[in-house]
């Protein structure tokens, strides 16, 4: 089973754990672009969706999917989106998209969140893929120095501006041996937005390639 193969199969699981009559948070990335065609196939049944990206956000309308904002909808059923790296405790990595502001936010604020995923993101320890920190750009020195001493190297993300008209620091060589605490820490510095470990707010559900996994 190939990469798309395996992102179709945990999209149409996803819809499992849409209902009628609710707002649905929707993620970014290439899985969520697999899943939306399928919300559209039940797009007079929800309520409408709550999305974490202006590309999001166009890819829902373009499907004739109903946009609200979450101050509107408050808190919401659930929240399906993917991950750049998932550990066995369903903590997770995510800002390849650079949309982490918004989909930690939403995350927060739905009761469930469904992380889709294929057997490439699966991990025993975070940190292969480079952590994305969103900053305010005025800061971003002093946070990639405040980074060095925590051991990680920064890269800044060429020709990246966020939705949040943040910055992105690529973290190179973290071995994150301890999440929660590691995104403690980085919140803490002046001038971070986000930080994209998902290890406070974790995944409640994990599809990976169609098939749902158990969490050590």
């Amino acid at each position: 089973m190939n990469l798309d193969q395996q992102k179709m199969r945990s999209a149409e699981m996803a819809m499992r754990y849409v209902e009628d009559k609710t707002v649905v948070g929707v993620g970014t990335g290439s899985t969520i672009n697999f899943f939306i065609p399928l919300l559209a196939k039940r797009k007079f049944d929800i309520e409408g969706a709550v999305s974490s990206s202006e590309a999001t956000t166009a890819l829902l309308q373009a499907h004739g999917i109903r946009v609200l904002q979450l101050n509107d909808a408050g808190d919401l059923p659930v929240y399906i989106d993917g991950a750049d790296e998932c550990d066995t405790h369903w903590r997770l990595i995510k800002g390849g998209g650079a949309a982490l502001t918004r989909e930690k936010i939403i995350a927060g604020a739905s009761r469930q969140f469904v992380c889709l995923i294929d057997q490439s993101k699966r991990v025993d320890l975070l940190g292969k893929f480079p952590l994305p920190i969103e900053v305010i750009p005025m800061a971003r020195s002093f946070v990639a120095r405040q980074i060095v001493k925590l051991g990680g190297h920064p890269v800044l993300r060429e020709k990246c501006t966020t939705d949040n008209g943040g910055v992105i620091l690529d973290v190179h060589g973290l071995t994150i041996t301890h999440p929660e605490a590691l995104e403690r820490d980085i919140n803490q510095i002046p001038g971070v937005i986000s930080v994209g470990l998902f290890a406070q707010r974790k995944a409640d559900v994990v599809i990976c390639a169609g098939e749902l996994l158990k969490r050590n």
